[in-house]
């Protein structure tokens, strides 16, 4: 059956942010919906995630380091995003028709001539990649221009709600689990394990055999632990100092755990999340905290005698994206997610910012959301 066309408006509503620093708000404009050129497609977001990386470029949480939103985003943020294709632009007719479902992520391009980008596996290092929200707008818009070369298509099974924040947090978690190396049948520890990161890294680690041990406050965030599959479960609400969490860590593992993903951007967390490790483990970066006098790691005496592994982790391959989309599509992960819309983006950023989210944020763009 072909797909008719569909009629697409000249103009189109955008979240645009005004401000700057903590107190940058986002309103509701009217902007003009770009055409496709050669190499593009233009997608219509059905639904967007709401990320923590959102929230730290619209406030510039990380302007100590450099990083800040560019003109060439236009003040639009967003890169979760999942919706339908509505013009194919020319030299992707091949690859893409109308009425196809795409994801538009955290990288929206790459130069695939580098040596990043040629070697197979490391093109999210490519140094002239563009990102959505960054560099290029993001998905905080009804339509959002991007490369139809990097952008993921989104497998039967696995709806707009759920594929967009698989663009970023859920391929995150699932590259985190594995550069963390750890084996099946093996400890990995996840402080933050209920919150929109962990939670989907406790779902990626069941699945690739690995035990969970989930570190949280609360029997609520206890209960969601334990239903997505932790083996064990610790209350940090419940010690009186990190190093008794590091003793009780100690005591379920017996020798320590083989891998730690810290997604819980803290000061103490990262501070103690090495101590959990038994000799040769692996702790892998993953939150990012906007206070740059944080520091990942531990005494080079510790790291030294027990021959420990830090690695960072940011993101994920057009593959790793397509691997983590088929748990989804196959039911095997599922990210549990609280659902707004797109005016209502500043209300969502101060519950993010409060932690007062289960699981990940969803915004619905699309005036009537199609699939």
């Amino acid at each position: 059956m072909t797909i008719p066309a569909p009629t697409i408006p000249t103009r189109q509503r955008a979240a645009v942010r005004h401000g700057t620093g903590e107190t940058a708000t986002t309103t509701i404009e009217t902007i003009d919906v770009p055409q496709p050129g050669p190499g593009q497609i233009l997608v219509k977001i059905n639904w967007t995630g709401l990320c923590g990386s959102d929230k730290s470029l619209l406030h510039d949480d990380w302007q100590a380091f450099g990083v800040a939103m560019l003109p060439q985003s236009q003040g639009i943020a967003g890169h979760e995003g999942a919706g339908v294709v509505v013009a194919v632009g020319e030299g992707m007719q091949r690859r893409w028709k109308i009425g196809d479902r795409a994801g538009v992520k955290w990288i929206a391009s790459t130069c695939g001539e580098c040596e990043f980008c040629l070697n197979g596996v490391d093109e999210v290092h490519c140094e002239k990649q563009i990102n959505s929200g960054f560099s290029a707008p993001g998905t905080f818009q009804e339509y959002c221009l991007v490369d139809g070369r990097y952008t993921s298509k989104i497998p039967d099974g696995v709806s707009d709600e759920e594929a967009g924040p698989i663009m970023c947090g859920g391929v995150t978690a699932y590259t985190a689990c594995k550069r963390s190396a750890v084996k099946s049948g093996q400890w990995l520890v996840l402080p933050g394990a209920g919150g929109g990161l962990g939670h989907l890294a406790i779902q990626y680690a069941r699945a690739m055999g690995m035990r969970v041990l989930a570190i949280d406050g609360g029997d609520e965030k206890r209960e969601l632990c334990e239903k997505l599959g932790a083996e064990a479960y610790i209350d940090f609400q419940k010690f009186k100092a990190p190093a008794d969490i590091k003793d009780e860590v100690m005591r379920i593992t017996k020798h320590g755990a083989h891998g730690v993903v810290v997604t819980a951007a803290s000061k103490t967390v990262y501070e103690w999340a090495p101590m959990y490790l038994r000799p040769g483990g692996t702790m892998v970066v993953v939150g990012l905290p906007k206070d740059p006098s944080i520091l990942a790691g531990a005494p080079p005496l510790v790291i030294a005698l027990r021959r420990l592994n830090i690695v960072g982790n940011i993101t994920g391959s057009l593959k790793d994206v397509e691997e983590a989309l088929d748990f989804t599509a196959r039911g095997i992960v599922h990210p549990i997610l609280s659902k707004g819309k797109l005016e209502d983006l500043d209300s969502w950023i101060e519950k993010l910012n409060a932690g007062q989210l289960a699981g990940r944020a969803v915004l619905q763009v699309a005036a009537q959301a199609t699939e």
